[in-house]
């Protein structure tokens, strides 16, 4: 063990320079993350050098097994705080955090529902086997065509976003000649601590209603012989620690329910999801079963308050399914020591690590300035840490995988590094950016793996493009 006496001037206050660089925390990495005895990382009981041997880098790695349990667990203490307060939970997975046929069919198999916001993950929430009436439909701009398609295959919801949707649906499903249950989405105005892109219950954003403007709707869609109102839909944000603005949003959401409950049924409320997660070891999440408890008996102390019947509950997590269980290989290809003039004077080292992806196979760091955790994954060094920054090949001096941690100075060329947590918006959020492929996902579980999603090759990027070989055809037509 390398014990470190002074703190690197270029490093973020909260980044502890480790005393060992080959060290997983605990809170970061899946639970399955282990070092063999050749010092080369293990997931699912696979071996890093198989994975890579298999399928090259970048690769995203999913943890089957966590990602399973993560769901289960979820969904149980959702139902048994709702119990404890007399009603019954659900938990709809966020399908934008990652979605794919397997992801559909392990958590369809655990009872959760899902939460799609397009066409797109519809169809494979759809095609992975997850029962339609499962599913809720979200989205501030849902076409004609997207909601024909959901409602034909019998959806369970759709969440209104705007008044102008009452009169698409309704046409809809008179057409079909069905009653479509439908919620109403309401901006309850809580800022939640978080990032202001992620934070979507502000009141000059595009998701939702005030609570007046949803009573408004909600009394005109009672009035529509093919809608059915089921209840209020809200969410604060994503990526939140404190349980303040769960809270908050709540206590405004049971008041919008106490008074729509004097002109008629609401059946759930839904508070969405936004639940943290570590990607950093100086990141602190709540216990969830605690968050959700506190959350829940909230709640119930409304309806108390207020005296109403307690609603049922429904949540929406993603993140908190998805983020752990997942990493990302990438492969260095060149390493740089850049000087940086430091205030108190003089300068300081920072040991730029360039790697086979970046910003097109992880776009948070650029969107929103989101910290990771990354380690030597293809064997173990005693060699002292060295602050890093782990940038992609991308022609962006943005193009940042992880800010600053540490790496044992001696990363190299040809080494495989993974980076922590990155099983939630990561491949959801990725591009062709720079003509490149998107890497394919793998799971693992029980040591052994399967691909779940394809990569991409240059051939793949280049096959949509209809300009090759076109005007030289043109010509001789």
């Amino acid at each position: 063990m390398i014990v470190i006496a002074t703190a690197h001037p270029l490093s973020p206050p909260w980044r502890k320079e480790p005393l060992d660089p080959n060290a997983l925390h605990a809170g970061v990495w899946p639970h399955s993350a282990a070092r063999n005895s050749d010092g080369e990382l293990v997931f699912g009981g696979v071996s890093v050098s198989s994975l890579v041997q298999e399928y090259g880098t970048p690769l995203y790695v999913m943890d089957k097994d966590e990602l399973v349990d993560r769901a289960l667990r979820v969904k149980e203490m959702v139902e048994s705080a709702c119990k404890a307060q007399g009603t019954t939970g659900k938990v709809y997975y966020a399908t934008k955090s990652f979605v794919s046929g397997h992801v559909v069919s392990w958590l369809s198999q655990q009872g959760l529902g899902f939460d799609v916001a397009s066409g797109g993950e519809l169809a494979i929430a759809l095609a992975g086997g997850a029962d339609p009436g499962t599913l809720e439909f979200q989205g501030n701009n849902k076409s004609a065509e997207e909601l024909l398609v959901a409602m034909k295959a019998g959806i369970g919801c759709i969440v209104m976003d705007a008044p102008i949707e009452a009169a698409r649906i309704q046409a809809i499903a008179e057409e079909l000649g069905i009653t479509q249950p439908v919620m109403v989405r309401v901006n309850t105005g809580v800022h939640a601590d978080t990032h202001d892109y992620l934070a979507t219950a502000r009141e000059d954003q595009k998701f939702g209603l005030s609570p007046a403007e949803s009573i408004e709707l909600v009394e005109h869609v009672r009035t529509l012989p093919n809608l059915k109102f089921v209840g209020l839909h809200s969410h604060i944000g994503s990526q939140i620690f404190a349980a303040e603005g769960f809270l908050e949003s709540a206590t405004r959401m049971m008041a919008t329910y106490a008074a729509l409950l004097q002109t008629g049924e609401v059946e759930v409320l839904n508070l969405g999801g936004g639940f943290g997660i570590a990607y950093t070891e100086s990141d602190d999440p709540q216990d969830l079963a605690t968050l959700v408890g506190r959350i829940v008996d909230h709640v119930g102390h409304e309806a108390k308050t207020r005296a109403v019947p307690m609603p049922a509950l429904a949540f929406e997590p993603g993140r908190i399914i998805s983020g752990p269980p997942g990493v990302t290989l990438y492969t260095v290809g060149v390493t740089k020591p850049v000087s940086v003039s430091v205030p108190e004077g003089g300068s300081a080292t920072r040991l730029y690590v360039s790697v086979d992806g970046g910003m097109s196979d992880n776009a948070r760091p650029a969107l929103y300035g989101a910290h990771y955790s990354t380690r030597i994954a293809s064997r173990e060094s005693s060699a002292a840490p060295a602050l890093v920054r782990v940038v992609g090949k991308h022609c962006e001096s943005g193009d940042i995988v992880v800010d600053a941690d540490f790496l044992p100075g001696d990363v190299a060329p040809g080494d495989v590094i993974a980076v922590a947590a990155t099983g939630a918006y990561c491949y959801s959020l990725s591009s062709n950016y720079n003509a490149m492929g998107r890497p394919p996902v793998v799971a693992v579980s029980d040591s052994s793996h399967e691909l779940m999603v394809a990569g991409e090759s240059i051939a793949d990027v280049m096959a949509r493009d209809q300009g090759f070989g076109s005007k030289s055809e043109g010509a001789h037509a």
